[in-house]
């Protein structure tokens, strides 16, 4: 669990942006960064060892998407309330909007919420990390600042008792601008194994975030998964932070199928 934390956030201090006159075209998200459980849900009817397992966050994401931030004078946005409470990544509607069932492990103190305690969690968490990412794009977009969006993810190397070997995936839609020049950069990294739509795909409804902001407006985006033993340490953290980065800093969307904006899909689904 995260430290120096107050016991409880208010809705104002639940998301956390670094950088926000970051003067990259990159915006990047971490919609799993904390594993932070505020005083009034106890620990949700789990064991302590499970509010550091990926069902509560994606462990060291965080900190590589920081990193990133800092080299390419990016603006960062992310969650400073655990996934457990509420899913970012998610529609309202989604069943799994707050789960009561991750993986294989049931949450007791998900179970059987009212309306208005599911309405809380909305406005505690949801609400304010929506709103940030939409106020941020909605001011570069007025200034004519380019603007690209890319969230970043870790995920478990064993999911349900199978294996996933590749060590990094890209998750994009048909909208392939900034995955496919990505995609062919790590894929000439020598001993990296590159998971395409793996090991999520929209498919899998874990897109959200860039559905709502970035492709509703027609702008490019991608969302990044590391497996999250490749970055469970600062060695690792700073390998891939400053490998994404070196590649970031070459990147150029591809132009020549530039898709139309679409609105919001409904989505549901899946932990990393």
């Amino acid at each position: 669990m995260e430290k120096a934390r107050p016991a409880s956030l208010a809705s104002s201090d639940s998301v956390r942006v670094t950088n926000p006159g970051g003067s990259s075209p990159f915006v990047l998200t971490c919609d799993h960064a904390s594993n932070f459980l505020p005083a009034e849900f106890g620990t949700l009817g789990l064991a302590a060892e499970d509010l550091s397992r990926h069902i509560a966050w994606d462990p060291g994401a965080l900190p590589v998407a920081t990193r990133m931030a800092q080299a390419l004078d990016a603006t960062l946005v992310e969650t400073r309330i655990s996934r457990l409470v509420i899913d970012c990544n998610r529609p309202l509607d989604a069943p799994d909007l707050v789960p009561q069932l991750s993986e294989t492990t049931a949450i007791p103190g998900n179970a059987g919420l009212s309306e208005k305690q599911r309405a809380a969690r909305i406005a505690l968490s949801w609400q304010p990390f929506h709103t940030t990412i939409e106020r941020i794009v909605e001011e570069r977009l007025a200034r004519g600042q380019e603007t690209r969006l890319v969230s970043v993810h870790s995920f478990t190397p064993v999911y349900k008792g199978r294996d996933r070997p590749w060590h990094i995936g890209i998750i994009h839609d048909e909208d392939r601008r900034l995955a496919s020049p990505l995609i062919s950069a790590l894929k000439r990294l020598a001993g990296v194994t590159v998971g395409i739509n793996e090991p999520y795909s929209p498919a899998d409804r874990v897109y959200f975030t860039l559905e709502r902001h970035a492709r509703s407006r027609g702008l490019p985006c991608a969302m990044i998964e590391i497996r999250n033993d490749e970055i469970s340490g600062e060695t690792g953290q700073r390998k891939w932070a400053d490998l994404l980065t070196g590649i970031f800093s070459d990147l150029e969307p591809e132009e020549a199928t530039r898709p139309r904006s679409h609105s919001v899909r409904k989505s549901v689904q899946s932990a990393s």
